[in-house]
């Protein structure tokens, strides 16, 4: 079994977040973090925080109202998904260097130079692919992710959306 790098609340935030596009429109729809957690069957109290993050990191903004819950602070196309990522998770790194080349048994009490000069060489290439995952998300934005959706949904699908919304108000909730 594979081990995920990123939380559940980041697949959790990012799909229910794709909810709030609104590429008809060219604005973002407002809801509620319990509705969506209803509309995307997740955790609403992990959601409710994971919201409360993007919120923080000023990717959505607290709507008032009877309706109130939340928006895309920005456009739907300035928001990437490493901003999503890194408002979630943090800064996370994909590898942690535990210098262990210091510890070779050929080396006794007595670690040469050369072996511990410079950038630890497994290091370097976890660094680098780091680097190139975070430039992939910071390519991808929630309308390229939503556009993709749309592709594959149905023609009304955006409408039947705005009508589950409509039909599941409920209270103002976080």
């Amino acid at each position: 079994m594979k081990m995920a790098l990123y939380s559940s609340g980041v697949e959790y935030g990012l799909h229910c977040l794709l909810f709030l596009v609104d590429d008809s429109k060219g604005e973002s729809r407002e809801a509620n973090a319990r509705t969506l957690a209803e509309l995307q069957g997740v955790p609403a109290e992990l959601l409710a925080k994971v919201f409360t993050k993007l919120a923080k990191a000023k990717l959505l903004e607290a709507t008032s109202g009877p309706r109130g819950g939340f928006k895309l602070a920005r456009p739907a196309d300035e928001i990437t998904v490493l901003d999503v990522v890194k408002a979630i998770d943090g800064d996370k790194a994909i590898f942690e260097c535990r210098n262990i080349r210091e510890n070779c048994a050929l080396f006794g009490n007595c670690t040469p130079d050369w072996a511990v000069a410079d950038t630890c060489s497994v290091h370097a290439v976890m660094q680098a692919a780091q680097q190139r995952m975070e430039e992939a998300l910071a390519q991808q934005t929630l309308l390229d992710i939503a556009r993709r959706v749309k592709r594959k949904a149905p023609a009304d699908y955006g409408q039947r959306i705005d009508v589950w919304f409509e039909e599941n108000k409920g209270e103002k909730g976080s």
